[in-house]
């Protein structure tokens, strides 16, 4: 299981390098291949297509980003632990250098995840969520309401700051990625607070 778990993290890590060189659309899993050490075959068992690769080096990169940022289970007040975590989450990701990457080359890749379906980074950033706001429901800290409405309201708010962010900052301090940081964590405070 473990030499499993190596091949594929080394596919991943040779999928992210590949992307970060030339982007997702000039990709090959051939390249991805001979940059991991292994045979085509051992790949395309797998991975039929690069899509099908990026789409699971995605959730790898997204989920490691969300899990970066969990707020502890430590006895303390939720809401504000689970804001600050969200905050930093998406600044995390608008630092990530394959999220940058995918941003500037290849937008498209994302917008199936934006406005066609749910990928399995967003599944699993709803059930961290859930989970979330049911502590928070427990101790109080968030205001009362249906779980998942709520995570799912959530990460359409997140999700629109990660992805259009950039858009709207620019020079002036006011408008800067910081400041748009602080409206988010606004945001989210007056919505979940009781």
């Amino acid at each position: 299981m473990a030499s499993i778990r190596h091949k594929k993290d080394t596919v991943l890590d040779a999928a992210r390098d590949c992307v970060l060189a030339v982007g997702v659309r000039r990709t090959t899993l051939t390249d991805v291949a001979r940059r991991a050490g292994l045979s085509r075959m051992t790949i395309y068992r797998r991975w039929p297509d690069v899509q099908s690769l990026v789409a699971d080096l995605m959730t790898r990169e997204w989920t490691n980003v969300v899990a970066g940022v969990a707020p502890p289970a430590d006895g303390t007040p939720v809401r504000p632990q689970a804001v600050t975590a969200l905050v930093a989450g998406v600044a995390a990701l608008r630092r990530h250098p394959l999220f940058n990457k995918i941003m500037e080359v290849d937008p498209d890749v994302l917008l199936p995840y934006i406005l066609e379906r749910r990928g399995t980074s967003q599944d699993a950033m709803l059930r961290a969520l859930e989970e979330t706001l049911r502590a928070g429901h427990r101790d109080g800290t968030v205001r009362a309401g249906h779980p998942a409405r709520q995570a799912r309201a959530v990460l359409l708010v997140v999700q629109s700051f990660a992805m259009s962010g950039h858009i709207m900052a620019d020079e002036d301090p006011a408008l800067s990625a910081a400041a748009f940081d602080e409206e988010l964590r606004q945001i989210l405070e007056r919505y979940l607070t009781p």
